[in-house]
């Protein structure tokens, strides 16, 4: 078999490429789209339609690369690995994928999806229209991978072959399971229980109202630091994420460190509660939560200690508690917390005016927006790691995936408000008001977040990409007070729940606080093993004296309601 003339072949190509280009500029231009400047082709088009040289050159390049692999797999030219997975891509990692057949099919939709990543930026005039293209146009390329699909996936024809079909008619049943419950199952639910073996650190209910229970938690030592702690943990997942199994609980930790905890609980929003707004969880929440731990413990002041959207909550509430002279905080700790919105990251791409000015004829009325839509949200911004990853696994190989406390957490969700929740959309994410004093108000105040001077510990984790570290980095702009960055290793929770006994990872430190983020990194210092050290050495300091530690949980008037952790913590979202 003679081999086609190459150069022949890719000519023909880049002259129906220009001959493509060049119709359907005569189409805009017939109808008027390209040389008007107002009312003619998107910009977007108009790039398309005006191709740069280096466009040109990368269609080429595809068109090259398409050529040699198909000859390489008819046998016209030797077989080569023209293109491999991006570093951490798993995908593809089975020896299966080497059989000449699924590699061409492999390197295929790889060099397909690197085109058509490279198109969007090239394409795309302006940063943020490229970034959104580039997003969904990844959310895209991760679904049609061939290894989503039984027939193009060969370890899935190999397993299904080996067990005679039952792979495929046991994903099958899991499927149909995941779909009445309306998540992808992503760990063997079946091993963990909250109360069993999730959220088991003793304690005990000492306050509820219908938006949270508040849990004190027993000592473990004979004595404890006078100034107690609140956890105002977020109210958008469960708060076990903070106390899961006793050897990874950030809770256990800090009530063996000798502080007397209290911890809010969430209630997940029923269809009742669908008017409940920011001004509802400050006022209900965070100032009744922090009143009831004054009161059991009898000390004026607490330090806190708030994760994620709930250090939002505790943020905006200190305007308005400093407005009415509630000196009630020593001082707090914002983990992967973001008050400047400047740089959301990826999740903003799901936010925007159009989702507000839908859901405003709604507002009067109510709503519960589902923990399970937030979920599937979250979810996609991971989408190989938390979605595809499990589709393959669960329905086409038909297997049960491996137990993992901090998936159960992630798939137990949370439903939120309505009108709580848009109010946040627009005005931190969309507005970003929190970086612009006084430009809107909560509870009558007007919320200006520089006038906050209470010593502050803010720690951000490298990878995360719900919470970027360089957006949590803001803070340091906006509060006045003595404040501590502090930066650690891996994800938004993988880097924040990091057992001291593990001694995994590292973080980062530097005394200094440029305006610069970057400028903070290049002369921070890296120490081994957990943040949650650094942190204790820094609390100590605020916490008091050491006395003796309580005896009873509550008070006369708070009384024990009932066992930690809880009836809310247990509501499952249906």
């Amino acid at each position: 078999m003679n081999p086609p003339n190459f150069e022949s072949l890719l000519q023909q190509l880049n002259d129906a490429n220009r001959q493509w280009w060049l119709h359907w500029e005569n189409t805009a231009n017939s109808s008027g789209g390209t040389p008007a400047p107002a009312g003619g082709v998107p910009p977007t088009w108009a790039a398309w339609l005006n191709p740069r040289p280096e466009w040109i050159e990368k269609q080429t390049e595809y068109y090259r690369a398409q050529l040699d692999l198909w000859l390489g797999l008819v046998g016209a030219k030797p077989a080569q690995k023209l293109i491999e997975p991006e570093r951490g891509d798993r995908r593809f990692n089975a020896p299966e994928w080497e059989d000449p057949l699924f590699s061409f099919i492999k390197q295929n939709y790889l060099l397909t999806s690197k085109w058509l990543m490279e198109s969007v930026s090239a394409a795309a005039t302006d940063e943020e229209m490229r970034e959104k293209i580039a997003f969904f146009t990844r959310q895209y390329v991760d679904a049609i991978s061939p290894a989503n699909f039984a027939l193009t996936n060969p370890e899935v024809l190999k397993l299904a072959k080996e067990t005679q079909g039952e792979s495929l008619s046991a994903g099958m049943q899991k499927m149909l399971a995941d779909v009445q419950k309306g998540l992808i199952t992503t760990t063997d639910e079946s091993v963990f229980e909250v109360g069993r073996n999730l959220a088991v650190t003793p304690g005990a209910v000492v306050y509820e109202n219908d938006l949270f229970q508040l849990l004190q938690y027993t000592p473990s030592t004979d004595k404890v630091y006078e100034v107690p702690l609140l956890i105002v943990p977020p109210c958008v997942n469960k708060y076990y994420i903070m106390d899961l199994q006793p050897e990874n609980s950030m809770v256990r930790w800090v009530v063996e460190q000798g502080y007397t905890t209290f911890l809010v609980s969430w209630k997940s929003v029923q269809p009742e509660q669908g008017k409940l707004t920011w001004d509802d969880y400050i006022e209900q929440g965070v100032i009744r939560a922090a009143e009831v731990v004054r009161e059991i413990t009898r000390r004026e002041k607490m330090n806190v200690l708030s994760f994620c959207i709930g250090g939002e909550l505790v943020s905006t509430a200190m305007p308005i508690m400093q407005s009415r002279g509630l000196d009630w905080f020593e001082s707090l700790t914002l983990m992967t917390v973001i008050l400047d919105h400047s740089e959301p990251g990826d999740i903003k791409h799901f936010i925007d005016w159009k989702l507000i000015r839908s859901r405003e004829p709604m507002l009067e009325q109510g709503g519960v927006v589902s923990g399970k839509e937030l979920a599937r949200t979250f979810a996609s911004l991971r989408a190989n790691d938390l979605i595809w990853n499990y589709v393959v696994n669960n329905y086409l190989k038909g297997k049960t995936p491996p137990p993992f406390d901090l998936l159960y957490w992630n798939n137990d969700s949370a439903n939120l408000a309505l009108p709580m929740h848009t109010f946040f959309l627009e005005n931190m994410y969309l507005k970003n008001n929190l970086t612009k004093p006084n430009s809107f108000s909560l509870c009558g105040v007007p919320i200006d977040l520089t006038q906050i001077t209470l010593p502050t510990y803010v720690f951000a984790a490298r990878e995360d990409h719900i919470v970027l570290w360089r957006s949590a980095y803001g803070t340091t702009r906006l509060f006045k007070g003595p404040l501590r960055f502090v930066l650690g290793a891996s994800g938004h929770i993988a880097g924040t729940i990091n057992p001291v006994t593990a001694n995994k990872r590292n973080y980062w430190v530097n005394e200094e606080l440029p305006a610069d983020p970057e400028q903070w990194f290049e002369k921070a210092e890296s120490r081994p093993g957990s943040w949650w050290q650094d942190w204790a050495v820094w609390l100590a300091p605020r916490a008091g004296k050491q006395v003796a530690a309580p005896k009873k949980l509550g008070n006369t008037k708070y009384k024990e309601i009932e066992p930690a952790p809880g009836r809310y913590v247990k509501e499952r979202v249906e």
